[in-house]
């Protein structure tokens, strides 16, 4: 998969889907009228931090809104194309790798806590993420995607 533009409608619609059809919650947005708004949403307001990462060997991230970009101090140029494992200090990353790896297995996995590294080297943690496989309607498995409700600095 390319990288999607922020407000790409169908990688809005692949995120949501792919999470409800997984977990069977809905992620968001709020009813809204159309699916240009859906995505502006997803981006722009959405009151959780929301990440994907593609299918690569050491996957990059493809999708980072904004208010992930806050929570890790980069843009959204910055955090598009860098190693998602550089979003993990060095002693998270087997703890990180392990909630990974459950989600291959199962599809998504939820209840993860861990700690983050931001841009300028500060450290916070992110809670209650829950991950989930990136897979269209044909099966096709695009990535991983996570979300964060809750964050705070260590």
């Amino acid at each position: 998969m390319t990288t999607p533009q922020p407000l790409s409608q169908e990688f809005c619609a692949l995120l949501l889907d792919s999470h409800h059809r997984l977990t069977g919650e809905e992620l968001g947005p709020p009813p809204l009228t159309s699916a240009d708004a859906a995505a502006q949403w997803l981006y722009e307001d959405a009151p959780f931090g929301l990440l994907a990462h593609d299918t690569a060997d050491d996957p990059t991230f493809i999708y980072a809104n904004r208010t992930a970009q806050k929570c890790f101090e980069y843009t959204w140029d910055e955090f598009v194309g860098l190693p998602s494992r550089l979003s993990a200090a060095p002693d998270a990353q087997p703890n990180r790798d392990a909630f990974i790896r459950s989600v291959t297995r199962n599809g998504y996995a939820t209840g993860y806590r861990g700690v983050r590294i931001a841009k300028s080297g500060r450290k916070f943690w992110i809670a209650d993420v829950t991950m989930w496989d990136l897979i269209d309607a044909e099966g096709t498995c695009h990535g991983q995607a996570a979300v964060f409700p809750s964050w705070s600095d260590l």
